[in-house]
């Protein structure tokens, strides 16, 4: 599946004005300045997107958030940190040290909150812009490789992934994370219409 240009340069502009709601947040919370930068979106293959993932984090294991939504169209969208730099975003949020027993007891829940935040300001811009209604789960953490995390999202061979790769900058600690939205193909065809309603009145 192919986007245009003005259809990415929407869908680009409607994930970044949810990375901006979830980093105001994500100031609150830490109280310590934050970016997450997008830059670029890929409309890929699930395994276009296994290779290209597990390139980027080289084979690393993973920390994700998961959380499903229905509505006017529906999908998966994961938040997804090398283990690393998971503990390390813990640590700036709770003050737990790296490789202490009380972090891995409070990560899940730390992370499953972040993930929610972010995940939803994402998702909460898209539907609000876009004047469309969704229905969240409840976030889901796991833990595992990237074969792992895409299985238990249920991608088969026909899922169109949208995977936006960000960054989080924390002060001068770099922290980095992905924000990837899996959509099947009947309602990722109807995001692009809603998409195409929204460019042409751009």
């Amino acid at each position: 599946m192919k986007l245009s240009a003005r259809q990415l340069d929407a869908l680009q502009e409607l994930v970044n004005i949810g990375i901006g709601q979830a980093a105001g947040i994500l100031n609150d919370m830490i109280e310590s300045p934050i970016r997450l930068q997008i830059p670029y979106l890929q409309i890929l293959s699930p395994a276009d997107v296994q290779a290209e993932l597990e390139q980027h984090l080289n084979g690393e294991q993973i920390a994700a958030v998961q959380l499903k939504f229905t509505g006017s169209f529906g999908g998966i969208a994961q938040l997804v940190f090398p283990t690393n730099s998971a503990a390390m975003l813990v640590t700036m949020l709770t003050g737990e040290e790296v490789g202490t027993h009380d972090l891995d007891s409070v990560k899940i829940g730390t992370l499953s909150e972040v993930g929610n935040i972010v995940i939803n300001g994402v998702m909460g811009a898209i539907s609000n812009v876009l004047q469309q209604r969704l229905n969240y789960s409840i976030p889901n953490y796991m833990e595992g490789t990237i074969a792992t995390l895409l299985t238990s999202g249920g991608l088969s061979a026909d899922t169109v992934v949208l995977l936006a790769q960000t960054r989080f900058i924390i002060e001068k600690l770099h922290i980095e994370g992905d924000i990837i939205l899996i959509f099947n193909v009947s309602s990722f065809d109807t995001l692009l219409a809603a998409i195409n309603q929204l460019a042409g009145g751009l």
